[in-house]
């Protein structure tokens, strides 16, 4: 039987990974996923970025069991040859096996539904606070306590596009579009194709799109190479400007923290009105809608322009909690360049991740990001079991001799501002060639 198959070589493998010539390798089988790439429920990109290579591991992370029975239509025939698997992934999948046979992955409990009820509740008072009350002071907490529900739908929108937090797909996307772009004005169609990209290629300076943010901050002195944006599909220029405001990085890292969802606004529009294919796009367009009617409406109900700005401010400033969140568990990691390897996952997803320290009663704050290396391993996982399943990723990676980075929410927080100030004074090196002007000689200072 083994006679009669056939065969191709890594090197043949690794031709087919272009736009329009899709090929990937699972348990040594070869499927050609071009077509596929066009309907795949996380977007074309993490094929993009694992075609050519063996997927086997992040096809075991995403998918359930019952996804390995789809994949014969995509069957081309042959097997790669020389195909073997490490005795880490080896390991990984079986941990993923035992952790299916536990029904980890389906044991959601209450918490959607309870957090759903807190969301309401908040929003609901905020709403109550700007129309029914007449103190400076309450309408301050009515900001406060829009921005805290804004974090809460975060979450929600985020557990939601890696499984169902509901009990089917269809109330799944209700919530999705309620919380998201309803509640929030940030496409969660959007949020998928970003994050799905970042959880494959996690950590690339090129393939990642949560470390490119030049010209507000750059993680890592390989950016002041002006690297090409494989997501974007843009050049990210290191010039005067960008080498002036990523100088300071350290110092501004948390007041563009506090309007960062602007980014997320202006995101969600360029992506709803571009010419890629977008599901459900009238759902999406018409949630963002939504948004941009309530808001505006309940700003205006406040009795001047003073409280009106002290509003919005209060209540994007809360959400800025969330996006340094988000920036924690992988800024201070290790980084590289060129596109995400599918044949050292277990690797690269913990040596590119940070676990913060927490008791269980402060999972809320933290909203599953706490515990990010077992998130980024099993991103099927519901939340509620991502501390269960900690002490056996632990233990995995002391037996292959792996980093298992966790560290205090405070130290976490040290470490970020220290990897921007390394960066900002390299960006500071007149060494550094990089066309400069008047305001940069005025401002620029050493040391």
């Amino acid at each position: 039987m083994a006679e009669s198959r056939r065969y191709i070589s890594q090197a043949e493998l690794e031709s087919h990974k272009k736009p329009g010539d899709l090929w990937i390798s699972i348990q040594g089988k070869i499927y050609d996923v071009t077509e596929w790439s066009q309907h795949h429920p996380g977007g074309a990109q993490p094929l993009l970025n694992l075609a050519g290579q063996d997927a086997t591991d992040a096809f075991v992370a995403y998918h359930p069991g019952v996804a390995w029975q789809y994949l014969d239509k995509f069957f081309t025939g042959y097997h790669l040859e020389d195909y073997s698997v490490s005795e880490v992934s080896k390991d990984f999948r079986k941990l993923a096996a035992e952790f299916s046979k536990m029904g980890l992955f389906e044991k959601k409990k209450h918490g959607t539904g309870i957090l759903l009820c807190i969301i309401a509740l908040s929003f609901c008072t905020s709403v109550y606070g700007v129309l029914c009350c007449k103190s400076t002071m309450a309408h301050l907490c009515s900001g406060l306590l829009l921005g805290f529900s804004w974090i809460q739908s975060g979450w929600i929108g985020h557990d939601s596009g890696h499984y169902q937090v509901m009990s089917n797909r269809k109330f799944n996307r209700v919530a999705q579009i309620l919380t998201g772009n309803c509640l929030a004005g940030i496409s969660i169609g959007w949020w998928k194709w970003n994050h799905n990209a970042h959880h494959i290629a996690c950590n690339s300076l090129d393939f990642d799109p949560d470390l490119q943010h030049m010209p507000f901050f750059a993680v890592s002195s390989k950016l002041f190479h002006s690297l090409t944006s494989r997501f974007y599909d843009r050049k990210m220029n290191f010039d005067c400007v960008c080498r002036f405001l990523i100088s300071y990085q350290h110092w501004t890292f948390y007041p563009v923290m506090c309007f960062a969802r602007i980014n997320l606004f202006a995101q969600s529009f360029i992506f709803l009105l571009s010419k890629r294919k977008v599901p459900n796009r009238g759902q999406e367009i018409l949630g963002i809608l939504v948004y941009w009617t309530w808001f505006p409406l309940l700003v205006s109900c406040l009795p001047n322009w003073g409280e009106r700005l002290m509003f919005v401010v209060a209540s994007f400033a809360v959400t800025g909690i969330q996006h340094v969140q988000f920036c924690l568990n992988h800024f201070s990691s290790s980084v590289y360049v060129g596109p995400p390897s599918g044949n050292n996952w277990f690797e690269k997803q913990t040596i590119g991740s940070l676990d913060i320290l927490c008791s269980s009663w402060m999972d809320w704050f933290h909203g599953g990001l706490q515990f990010q290396i077992e998130h980024h391993l099993f991103p099927r996982l519901p939340r509620c079991n991502l501390r269960k399943i900690s002490p056996f990723v632990k233990e995995l990676c002391k037996k292959h001799d792996l980093q298992y980075n966790t560290v205090s929410f405070w130290k976490a927080n040290v470490m970020t501002i220290a990897t921007l100030r390394s960066a900002a004074l390299q960006a500071r090196d007149v060494s550094n060639t990089v066309p400069r002007n008047l305001v940069w000689e005025a401002v620029n200072t050493h040391g």
